[in-house]
């Protein structure tokens, strides 16, 4: 490992617990569309968006903005899941989202899996799989995300 990266912690600890599940996959955005949480590990989540009429363009085709959503929080997600109890986290950001659309999501659950290529203090990168209840894949991303530390004096 790289003397700049940071290593996750052995397990998901608390806090990191909280900002996927509560801060992320139930923000004033997200959590309106259904994101559920299935898993979370260090440098690795599992997120799933159950299939519903309000999410769809045409017919029952999955809109590609809800789809760009849940790679967004997924990939945000995989850089929380490894927050330590006691680092002292106010925020954090995605500073690119990069979505290739692979084939359409009709009337299908859908099923983000989430992990860490990368991770310094200064931002994570992660590539998102996002794949139908039949496990086809659909979409594939890439997010680089950052985490705002609380200044020393402030944990």
């Amino acid at each position: 490992m790289a003397s700049h990266e940071t290593p996750a912690p052995a397990q998901v600890g608390r806090q990191a617990r909280h900002w996927v599940e509560t801060v992320l996959a139930k923000s004033p955005f997200a959590g309106p569309i259904g994101i559920e949480v299935i898993s979370i590990e260090p440098e690795r989540v599992r997120l799933r968006l159950p299939y519903r009429a309000e999410l769809t363009t045409v017919g029952t085709v999955v809109h590609g903005g809800a789809i760009a959503t849940l790679v967004d929080v997924a990939g945000s997600a995989a850089s929380a899941s490894a927050i330590r109890d006691d680092e002292g986290v106010t925020g954090g950001a995605t500073a690119s989202l990069t979505l290739s659309y692979i084939a359409p999501a009709s009337e299908a659950d859908l099923e983000a899996e989430a992990v860490v290529l990368t991770r310094s203090r200064a931002q994570t990168v992660s590539e998102i799989y996002v794949r139908d209840d039949a496990g086809a894949l659909l979409a594939k991303g890439t997010v680089t995300s950052r985490i705002f530390h609380a200044p020393a004096g402030r944990r």
